[in-house]
């Protein structure tokens, strides 16, 4: 019998990322504990683990992201080694550095690693001295406005103001012209303030109508570093991925090499170990520019898993215990082609306004070819504690037109009665013939399909009074502060969204 890597687990997350990193788990026979808040005590990923730990009150700060707690939960329950998922702690080099500090392994690279490419600033000056392609703009932090205005003479408009520190979208402004760029980087340093607590802006040449293609990297500690190919992840919503697909459309294999060869260069400049991935921006020449680094495992990491048949999990896991990347790594080649629809709780034909509530029914597609990585099931309670994200689809075929016709097929095989949901506005991108013919560009979504999305502060203000609708429903009913039990309402409120037959209306 084969030696087990670690004792037993913890996985310091939630819902279907919990799951994920607990099937792999038991993949290598590892026990495995769920941490959970209040507001979690019924959740799927609670009961999935073979042991649980309360963890605190609903508000992540106050539970996931509590590092004393999730350190505590490990010693508790014996613990040797701790697998962040991704969110919450997953790029915090606060949780590896305390983890090294209380002798248990961090499923993950170390912090110097994850501080290094977690600010913008310092690893384009890092990828630059390794010789990576880069979008022409500051390569150091700045406070006047003069240094700012400089560069984006040299760059030439647009360009773009971005935090260092910065992520989904937040701290980021384009500017056109030179009398837009005092306001705009006022505004970037206020929001990335507020966001990460850190104002430090750069300035890049803004690159228009780019796609986002990004090369899945494994690295181990023995100086073993490869790349499983790229992910096209241009369909996106406020900066967010909501459709992935690999191989790329616009992605020869010449330039795959290139790309690939880049992305195992950035990770082996910042002694990186463990599983990540390297962003880039390709532009309609076939120019790509590095964008960042993301250390830790990513939302759309099944794609890859279905054209390569590595388990990426299992991979990080044995890494962290110190072996080699396995043999299976060794003459990878993509077979077929894989799509990934993330189903979320928002009510995609009303601005995508979050949407919360009881799964009454609940049942998954199923087929040849077919994955769903899920944090719900029959009874779950959507909250508006949480990222909507509920589950992710996954579809594989021999090529392209054959993994979109599946995937639609698949969005109406998904009945999920109770929260309306994401998957009609998937079904219509998917169908669109834009889509269909590989022209898929980060801006597709509000060139093509602007009708059914609002904007930012549109969204902000009504996701806002859809909460406080929600919190003021509760407290009429009874249930401001019982986490988990569901408000009173009348049987058709408490139907929710509904579905007859293949009329999607969830």
């Amino acid at each position: 019998m084969a030696e087990q890597l670690f004792k037993k687990i913890l996985v310091a997350n939630r819902s279907e990322i919990a799951v994920r990193v607990m099937n792999a788990c038991r993949t290598l026979g590892i026990p495995c504990v769920a941490v959970y808040s209040e507001a979690d005590a019924n959740s799927r990923h609670r009961w999935y683990a073979d042991e649980s730990v309360l963890i605190g009150p609903p508000p992540p700060r106050e539970s996931y992201l509590d590092i004393d707690k999730i350190i505590d939960a490990a010693h508790k329950t014996g613990c040797d080694a701790i697998h962040p998922g991704y969110g919450f702690l997953a790029e915090n080099p606060l949780l590896p550095r305390r983890c090294a500090a209380e002798k248990i392994t961090f499923v993950g690279p170390d912090a110097e690693a994850m501080r290094l490419l977690g600010n913008k600033i310092e690893s384009r000056v890092k990828m630059a001295e390794a010789g990576v392609p880069l979008i022409p703009g500051m390569t150091g932090s700045a406070t006047e406005a003069k240094v700012f205005h400089d560069a984006a003479r040299k760059a030439g408009y647009p360009v773009i103001i971005k935090a260092a520190a910065g992520g989904g979208g937040k701290g980021m402004r384009v500017v056109h012209k030179p009398d837009e760029l005092d306001d705009a980087l006022e505004a970037a340093q206020r929001e990335a303030a507020n966001a990460f607590g850190d104002d430090t802006v750069y300035l890049e040449k803004y690159i228009s109508n780019p796609r986002h293609v990004e090369f899945q990297v494994l690295a181990d500690m023995h100086g073993k570093c490869a790349h499983l190919f790229e992910r096209e992840c241009s369909i996106q919503r406020r900066h967010q991925k909501i459709i992935e697909e690999t191989p790329s459309t616009a992605v020869s294999p010449e330039l795959r090499a290139r790309m690939g060869a880049d992305a195992v260069k950035v990770a082996q400049a910042a002694h990186y170990t463990n599983a990540g991935t390297v962003e880039f921006l390709l532009d309609d020449s076939g120019h790509y520019y590095f964008l960042e680094m993301n250390t830790r495992i990513q939302v759309e990491h099944p794609i890859t898993e279905m054209v390569t048949g590595v388990d990426l999990v299992v991979e990080q896991i044995r890494v962290a215990a110190g072996l080699s990347l396995s043999d299976s790594l060794k003459n990878l080649t993509q077979r077929g082609h894989a799509i990934e629809c993330r189903i979320y709780a928002e009510d995609g034909e009303n601005g995508f306004l979050p949407s919360t509530g009881k799964i009454i029914h609940y049942t998954e597609p199923a087929g040849p070819g077919i994955r769903v990585d899920s944090g719900i099931e029959q009874g779950s309670e959507i909250t508006i504690n949480y990222d909507p994200i509920m589950a992710k689809l996954i579809v594989h075929a021999p090529n392209r037109d054959m993994a979109i016709t599946k995937m639609i097929g698949a969005l109406h095989q998904y009945k999920i009665l109770g929260v309306k949901t994401s998957k009609r506005f998937m079904v219509d991108v998917l169908s669109h013939l834009e889509f269909r013919a590989g022209r898929t560009f980060t801006s597709f979504i509000e060139q093509h399909m602007g009708s059914r999305s609002v904007d930012d502060k549109k969204y902000r203000d009504a996701a806002a009074a859809a909460v406080i609708a929600a919190m003021q429903s509760a407290a009429l009913n009874g249930n401001a502060g019982g986490p988990g039990r569901a408000a009173m309402a009348t049987p058709w409120q408490s139907l929710g969204a509904w579905q007859i037959g293949d009329s999607i209306r969830g």
